[in-house]
């Protein structure tokens, strides 16, 4: 019988490939492993990639002695970023490492820049020499953040180019700009999802002008040069999964293909997104698909929802087109198609077009362990958990996100399946987050949820939702995600800051060994 039965089940999975609309065998190829979505450039960002911190710096701020933080004069700045001029009797400033608990390098920053005027510093920063285009600058980062203030520029030949360069990377920071701890910590990965590098939610970028380059003044408004992640992907031997901003023309589109394909490694897979879960209606760009699916009557304009699927399956398409020609083919890359975990209505609704289904490779979902207490079945739940104890609440987690999350990702996989499109995640991990009305009640249940996310149970739990992600037959997963400092929004981060060690954040530890297990030339430990 057990002979017969696995006969029987062979020639209906050899049905089921045969017939399948994209003639992609889902199935058969699918290899498990893990890769990493990267943190978004800021200025409070705790990962720390790049050794010039000027890099994620904040937008400048306009200041006037004595009239209180960011009262000055708007700002003439230039279409990179750069102070012009300033007003008599003001100054402009901007934040850097703004970390608490010493969790960034301490030490003499060297500040270079180009042109003519005065540059000065503060908050926990010092400088120490002085002489023109070069500082040295002595940061205590114990107690913080700190800041580079431009108090004189020459409007003929303002101030730009401003590098603020971590103490030993004067001689290399040009021709190594990524800092080595971080190049460590995610050696091995498969693949690096530029979501947040690319500042993807609500970006605004249009046209290929708009684009974050090497000489904008920092990355941290609307992210990190394409340059630079190509750079990391060939450095890592990482593929690359990029998100197309959700108002970017053909152009740019045309643009962005043509310089991955002269500067990328040939021999790494790159992973095309038309932006980022655009049918979640706390974006930008899931409005902005609705209004497009409206105007172009891809859906009726009582459910705007719906015309944005549709919007979304025609953009991608026509991305998809736009790097087949520059390719010559679609060999090198993955045609991805995003949508809802929970919601198959999503999907049906993105690829009810057949054409859909025929030119893209991968059904990408993002299977959260979702923990999001006082929404929905849980609204009354929080005030409850106020008195829960970490094993209390690792508990319920198991027995409610956790096992949820295994359901998505067997559903998704029979409707990848049904399609012929390989599953793979985008995003996922815990999802513990408190959304409670009452502000101590948040942090009183936000404090428990730090701590089951530093707890060995939860690297257990890691494991196994791993096991099962490769049990059903799941492809890349795109873990979000690499560091971040945990608050009353969640604690999204592997880890909480750059120099954090595995062996304190369980959920860490227990990704390195499994992507290891599994072939993967990761550090772990």
């Amino acid at each position: 019988m057990r002979n017969v039965c696995s006969v029987t089940a062979c020639l209906c999975v050899l049905a089921a490939v045969l017939v399948a609309p994209s003639g992609v065998l889902a199935e058969a190829a699918a290899q498990p492993r893990l890769g990493i979505n990267l943190a978004g450039p800021a200025d409070w960002m705790t990962e720390l990639p790049f050794v010039d911190v000027f890099r994620t710096s904040r937008a400048w701020i306009s200041q006037r002695a004595g009239a209180g933080w960011g009262k000055g004069p708007e700002l003439e700045i230039d279409e990179l970023g750069w102070v012009k001029k300033l007003e008599p009797g003001c100054y402009a400033e901007t934040m850097l490492c703004t970390i608490s608990g010493g969790h960034y390098p301490a030490g003499t920053y060297t500040v270079l820049y180009e042109g003519e005027g005065k540059l000065a510093c503060g908050n926990n920063a010092k400088v120490k020499e002085s002489a023109p285009g070069r500082l040295l600058v002595d940061v205590d980062a114990s107690k913080g953040g700190f800041s580079i203030q431009l108090k004189e520029v020459n409007p003929r030949n303002y101030v730009r180019n401003i590098r603020v360069v971590m103490p030993g990377f004067e001689k290399t920071f040009e021709k190594d700009p990524f800092h080595p701890v971080f190049l460590r910590q995610w050696k091995g990965f498969a693949c690096y999802r530029f979501m947040d590098w690319m500042h993807t939610n609500g970006s605004e970028v249009r046209t290929w002008a708009d684009r974050p380059t090497l000489k904008r003044a920092t990355f941290s408004r609307r992210g990190v040069a394409l340059e630079w992640m190509i750079d990391l992907c060939n450095r890592q031997k990482a593929d690359a999964w990029f998100c197309l901003p959700h108002l970017a023309d053909d152009d740019f589109v045309r643009r962005f293909a043509q310089m991955v394909k002269e500067r990328l490694d040939p021999s790494l897979k790159i992973y095309i997104e038309y932006s980022n879960e655009v049918w979640n209606g706390q974006f930008k760009q899931c409005q902005y698909a609705g209004e497009q699916g409206v105007r172009l009557g891809l859906g009726p304009k009582d459910k705007p929802w719906e015309a944005g699927w549709a919007y979304t399956a025609k953009r991608s398409l026509e991305i998809f087109a736009i790097w087949e020609e520059v390719f010559g083919g679609h060999e090198r890359f993955v045609r991805v198609i995003p949508t809802q975990s929970a919601n198959s209505g999503v999907t049906q609704g993105i690829l009810r077009d057949p054409e859909v289904v025929k030119h893209a490779d991968a059904l990408a979902i993002a299977p959260y362990m979702g923990y999001s207490i006082g929404r929905g079945k849980t609204a009354e739940l929080g005030a409850q958990m106020t008195t829960w104890s970490v094993p209390q609440m690792l508990e319920n987690f198991e027995q409610t996100g956790f096992v949820e999350s295994l359901k998505h990702m067997r559903m998704n996989k029979e409707l990848a399946d049904r399609y012929g499109l390989k599953l793979i995640a985008y995003e996922g991990g815990q999802h513990m987050v408190a959304f409670m009305q009452d502000q101590a009640t948040v942090k009183a249940v936000s404090a428990t949820m730090h701590a089951c996310n530093r707890d060995p149970r939860m690297g257990a739990l890691y494991t196994r939702y791993y096991d099962e992600w490769a049990k059903v037959g799941g492809d890349l997963f795109a873990v979000f995600s690499s560091v971040g400092a945990y608050s009353n929004h969640g604690a999204w981060g592997l880890a909480e800051f750059y120099d954090s060690k595995p062996a304190d954040y369980p959920k860490l530890e227990a990704t390195l060994k499994w992507a290891k297990a599994h072939g993967q030339d990761v550090e772990s430990d």
